[in-house]
Parts: structure tokens; sequence; C-alpha cells
């Protein structure tokens, strides 16, 4: 577990500095022909964590429904991110690593229900979710990448 927090803690880092690279409005382009913007890549990542490692464990998450909407697998941006909700994203990008430390420490992570991704992966248990997670973030980052030579 500790390779995976210290992977998944940079990995959030990156994010958080790519976020502050870039103006509200250039984290809320949509480029032609495409259905999301930066923010909605972080965003994402967020609430697909809570969901593969909370829900699916039968654990509250740490985040409030509304961003679960907003951001979850198969939405699009319904509109501009506002400053505040970018800098809530910001500040949950390290928040939720941290919260799940501590959640981790505690012995709450003590039961998994079985997942099929719709990319094709089966999620049989708990440590398939946190390496799979890593594995999806590292996707959307590269989404960041792609998004960033479009804005």
């Amino acid at each position: 577990m500790e390779s995976f927090l210290k992977t998944w803690e940079t990995s959030r880092k990156l994010y958080l500095k790519f976020l502050e690279s870039y103006t509200l409005d250039q984290l809320n382009t949509i480029p032609q022909g495409l259905s999301n913007n930066m923010i909605w890549q972080a965003g994402h990542i967020i609430v697909s964590q809570q969901k593969l490692m909370y829900t699916l464990s039968n654990l509250p998450i740490n985040i409030s429904q509304d961003m679960v909407v907003k951001y979850q697998n198969g939405s699009r941006p319904d509109g501009n991110a506002t400053q505040e909700e970018v800098d809530e994203i910001k500040v949950l990008l390290l928040s939720t690593v941290e919260q799940f430390k501590l959640d981790w420490q505690a012995g709450k992570f003590t039961t998994f229900n079985e997942y099929q991704s719709q990319t094709g992966f089966h999620l049989a248990t708990f440590q398939d979710a946190v390496t799979f997670n890593t594995f999806h973030e590292g996707i959307h980052f590269g989404m960041l990448m792609y998004l960033k030579k479009l804005v």
C-alpha cells in the first residue's frame, strides 16, 4: 500500500500543479469535437476514486452528491465551472488522499463488492480497485496533456 500511496499522492500533486497553470476559461474550454474539458478530468478522477474505493466498500463518500452527478462516468460538463468549484476540486485532490490514508489506517476497508468497469476490468478485490484507480487516473492525466494542446 505504501508504494500506491506514494504514487497516488505524487499524481494528485501533478494534477494540482496542472490546474494552477491554467485560467478558469482555459479549464472550462471544451475543444471542438470533444465532450469534456480539463476541469472535468480532475473532478472525474476524484469522483471515480470515491466510488471505486468507498462506495464499492460500502462506506460513505467524502464528496457531495452534486459533485458525483457532475463528474461521474458518462457525465458531461453542464456549463462552466465557477472559480469556487475549481478551488474545491483543488482542495479535494489532496484532501481525499489524506482521508483515505486515515481510513485505511483505521481499518475501514473490510468489505468489497465486485465490479466490472466499462473498459473491461474486473475488480474482484479492494486491491484490484486500488490498482485500477492508478491506471484510471493516469489515463485522465494523459487527457489533460492532450487537452492543453487544444486550448
